[in-house]
C-alpha cells in the first residue's frame, strides 16, 4: 500500500530521537505489507531485522509513545465524522511458552498461563469503518497468595474502585467524555459489553453533561428504585418492567454459531449453539435503578433507558437469545430505538479486531524474551491491525472511491492484470471493484451479489500484494517501456 499513509499516521511522532522516528516508520511499513509474516520475513534482510529488534529493545520505544501518534491521527479522522462509536473491551495477550517463559509478564488465571491484558478504546464510524485506537490500557497481573473464594470476595468489596481492574471501564468512559468535549461537532457513543455492567460505571456515564452517550449490555438483574413520581417500585426489576411494556416492533434476528470453551458450561450465555435465523421482539421503557450499597455509603438512584431484544419462538431445547441494553440514547420513536440496536451491533467489530491482531498479525507467536519488547511490538501491530480492517471496511462504506486512495499504481495494476490479463481502459477501478479482486488472492470466493470479503482474506492477500507490486515494477509492461 501507499507508503504515504505511514507518514500521515506518524506525523506527530516524537520518540526523542530522529533515528528512532525513522525506524518506526520503516518497521510499520514493513509489517503492514506482510501482516501474517514473521518479523524476519517482513524485514527482508539481516541488517533490517537487527535494526527492528534493537528498536523494540530500546527503552525510549514504549507502548504508549509508539501508539501516541496513531491516537492523534485517529482524532483527525474523527473530526471528519458526524457520529463516532467508541467500543471498549478486554482481551488476553497469551505469551505462555512450552519451554523458556517470557520475563516481565504476569499470570492470566490461576493456572500456568502468562501474559498481559489489553483494554483498548476503538473508534468506528457510524457505518462500522475502523478509525483507530483512541486509548489503551496494558497491564500485567501480580501473583497473589492463595485464598478462599469468600476471602477474595470480601477483599474485592473493600478495595477502592481505582485499585480494581474494573476501573479500566471508567477510565475509558472518561476518555470518551474528554473526546466529546474536544470535538463538539461530532456525536460520540460508547459501547460496552456486560463486563462493564457495574453501578459505578453507570454513575460515571452520567457524570459529564457534555460527554459521550453510552450503551452498556446488562449482565445481571437490577432492582428498581423510586421513579420520578416518587412511587416505591423497589419490589420490581428491570426485566419485569420491560416484559410488562408493549412490543414496539419485530425485527429479523441472525444468530451466530458458538462453541463453548468448556463442554460442561452451564451458563446460557456461554453454552454451545448452532447458527440459526429467526425474529425478535423489541421492548423499551425508562426506568430508575435503585442505588447499591458500598462501604463508603449508598450510591444514588439512576434513571436510564432500557431496551430488551428477545428471540421469538426459539428451537426446542435452545435458550432464547436476548439483549438487555441500558443507554442514555433516546428511545421515543422506533427509528431512535433501531439506532440503539444498530449502534450496539458495532461492538462485534472489536472482536474482529482482536481476532485480526492475534490470528492475522500472529502477535502472540512473536518470539521475544522480555515483556517490554512484546509491548513495543504490540503497539506497532495495533496500528497494522487497524490498517488491515480499514482497507477491508472502506470498500463497503466508500465503494465509489478510487482504489488509488489506498493503493499504489503498481499494486492495483498488478492485481488487475493477474485477474483479467489486461489493464482497465478507464483508469483505476473503484474500491468496490478492486477490494474483491485483491481478496481473491487471499482465498475469497464471491458467493452472492451482496457478499463482501472478510478481514482474513484481505490480510492474506495484502501479504502477497507486496510481491505482486515488486514484480510489476521489475518485469511488468511499464518496466519494459522505462528500459527503452
Amino acid at each position: 500500500m501507499d507508503g504515504g499513509w505511514v507518514d500521515e499516521e506518524l506525523r506527530e511522532i516524537d520518540l526523542a530521537d530522529k533515528r528512532l522516528n525513522r525506524r518506526l516508520a520503516t518497521i510499520l511499513a514493513q509489517l503492514a505489507k506482510s501482516p501474517s509474516a514473521g518479523i524476519p520475513q517482513a524485514c527482508g534482510n539481516r541488517s533490517e531485522l537487527t535494526a527492528a529488534y534493537r528498536f523494540f529493545a530500546n527503552p525510549k520505544t514504549t507502548f504508549h509513545k509508539i501508539l501516541k501518534p496513531h491516537i492523534r491521527a485517529t482524532c483527525r479522522r474523527i473530526e471528519q465524522q458526524q457520529k463516532v462509536i467508541l467500543v471498549q473491551d478486554t482481551t488476553e495477550i497469551d505469551l505462555t511458552r512450552p519451554e523458556q517463559q517470557v520475563s516481565g509478564v504476569g499470570p492470566l488465571d490461576r493456572g500456568s498461563r502468562r501474559g498481559f491484558l489489553l483494554h483498548p478504546l476503538l473508534a468506528f464510524s457510524a457505518g462500522g469503518t475502523p478509525l483507530g485506537v483512541v486509548g489503551a490500557k496494558l497491564w500485567k497481573r501480580v501473583k497473589r497468595r492463595p485464598s478462599t473464594r469468600t476471602e477474595r470476595k470480601e477483599q474485592r468489596r473493600l478495595k477502592p474502585l481505582p485499585q480494581k481492574e474494573s476501573f479500566r471501564w471508567v477510565q475509558a468512559q472518561r476518555t470518551a467524555d474528554r473526546l466529546a468535549q474536544e470535538h463538539p461537532a461530532t456525536r460520540f457513543v460508547t459501547v460496552a459489553d456486560s463486563e462493564a455492567d457495574f453501578y459505578e460505571m453507570l454513575v460515571e456515564s452520567q457524570r459529564s453533561e457534555n460527554g459521550a452517550d453510552w450503551i452498556v449490555r446488562a449482565g445481571s438483574e437490577r432492582a428498581l428504585g423510586k421513579g420520578p413520581t416518587g412511587r416505591d417500585e423497589s419490589l420490581h426489576y428491570v426485566r419485569d418492567r420491560l416484559m410488562a411494556s408493549p412490543v414496539r416492533f419485530v425485527r429479523p434476528l441472525e444468530i451466530r454459531a458458538r462453541r463453548a470453551k468448556i463442554k460442561v458450561q452451564k451458563s446460557p450465555r456461554k453454552r454451545a449453539r448452532l447458527a440459526r435465523s429467526g425474529s425478535s421482539e423489541v421492548r423499551a421503557t425508562r426506568v430508575t435503578l435503585r442505588g447499591v450499597a458500598r462501604p463508603g455509603g449508598k450510591l444514588p438512584d439512576l434513571t436510564v433507558n432500557a431496551v430488551l431484544i428477545r428471540e421469538i419462538a426459539p428451537p426446542k431445547g435452545e435458550v432464547p437469545v436476548d439483549w438487555l441494553l441500558m443507554t442514555s440514547l433516546p428511545i421515543d420513536s422506533d427509528a431512535e430505538l433501531e439506532e440503539v440496536i444498530s449502534t450496539y451491533c458495532v461492538r462485534w467489530l472489536i472482536e474482529v479486531y482482536f481476532r485480526t491482531l492475534k490470528t492475522g498479525c500472529r502477535l502472540e507467536k512473536r518470539r521475544f524474551r522480555t515483556g517490554d519488547r512484546v509491548q513495543s511490538c504490540l503497539a506497532v501491530y495495533l496500528i497494522v491491525t487497524w490498517r488491515t480492517l480499514y482497507v477491508c471496511h472502506l470498500g463497503r462504506e466508500c465503494p465509489k472511491l478510487s482504489c488509488e486512495a489506498l493503493f499504489e499504481p503498481a499494486e492495483w495494476k498488478s492485481v488487475y492484470y493477474l485477474t483479467y490479463d489486461r489493464l482497465p481502459k478507464r483508469g483505476p477501478p473503484q474500491l468496490r471493484t478492486f477490494i474483491p479482486l485483491l481478496a481473491q488472492f487471499g482465498g475469497y470466493v464471491k458467493q452472492g451479489k451482496d457478499s463482501a470479503p472478510g478481514p482474513q482474506s484481505v490480510w492474506l492477500a495484502m501479504q502477497r500484494l507486496h510481491d505482486f507490486a515488486r514484480c510489476w515494477n521489475a518485469f511488468g509492461p511499464e518496466s519494459r517501456k522505462r528500459r527503452k
